[in-house]
């Protein structure tokens, strides 16, 4: 594994609290199988890092796109938070090089599967706002939105099956689509994840995945053929 301060070099941030870079760099995996390590898995700086990363994410795209409506900027946030375009930021530092995994995650691909990538680059990012704040938080991550929403505005939305929900759901029932983790199955390095999706109380889809992002975005795809089935039948038919 690379040396920590190579990373600190290409993140343009040295740390005065190396152990919370450590921190972000570790999977649960990891501690599980090495329980005498003083290092605390991500997920902590994940949560954190997942907030901090939608606020100044809303920021840049408020100040960046003035004649953009509400509905526009919650579709671009989308694209810049997603799990896809994380995992590209985590690649331009080579994260994955640096991830701390046990043997089973190690040998299943870890370090070159989005879900880990995005999760640590999340935890990272919260990392550098708790040991340098947030105006270094911000100066890390704008080059990076600057980039992505620039293409995204030239390129145009392609929009990902949760976003189309989003969009639709808002504007056919003024409701926010909510998430819930069904059922979880199986070894840290081998999870399975049923995931369900509604609009109010109704249940709209199920899907499932090898992470929470996937099968939520399963989720989302089968809430669509539903919503389409609906639409075609103008009945109440229950979804699949």
């Amino acid at each position: 594994m690379p040396a920590i301060q190579t990373l600190m070099t290409a993140l343009g941030v040295q740390f005065q609290n190396v152990a919370l870079l450590e921190s972000a760099l570790t999977h649960r995996s990891f501690v599980h199988e090495h329980y005498e390590s003083p290092l605390q898995p991500n997920e902590r700086l994940e949560f954190l890092g997942d907030s901090v990363l939608n606020f100044l994410t809303a920021q840049y795209l408020y100040h960046a796109f003035p004649a953009h409506s509400e509905g526009q900027l919650t579709a671009m946030r989308a694209a810049l938070v997603r799990a896809a375009t994380l995992a590209r930021f985590a690649r331009e530092y080579q994260l994955g090089t640096y991830l701390k995994l046990g043997k089973g995650e190690e040998h299943s691909g870890g370090r070159e599967r989005n879900n880990l990538l995005a999760d640590a680059f999340e935890a990272v990012l919260a990392a550098i706002y708790l040991d340098q704040g947030m105006a270094a938080a911000e100066q890390f991550l704008r080059p990076l939105l600057e980039v992505e929403g620039t293409r995204v505005a030239t390129n145009g939305l392609q929009l990902d099956d949760k976003s189309r929900l989003q969009e639709r759901v808002q504007s056919e029932r003024n409701q926010t689509p909510r998430y819930r983790t069904a059922h979880a199955e199986g070894p840290d390095h081998n999870r399975t994840f049923t995931i369900e999706v509604f609009a109010g109380d109704e249940k709209l889809g199920v899907g499932v995945g090898n992470s929470k992002q996937l099968a939520a975005q399963a989720a989302a795809q089968a809430a669509l053929a539903y919503l389409d089935r609906l639409a075609s039948a103008g009945d109440g038919s229950t979804p699949a």
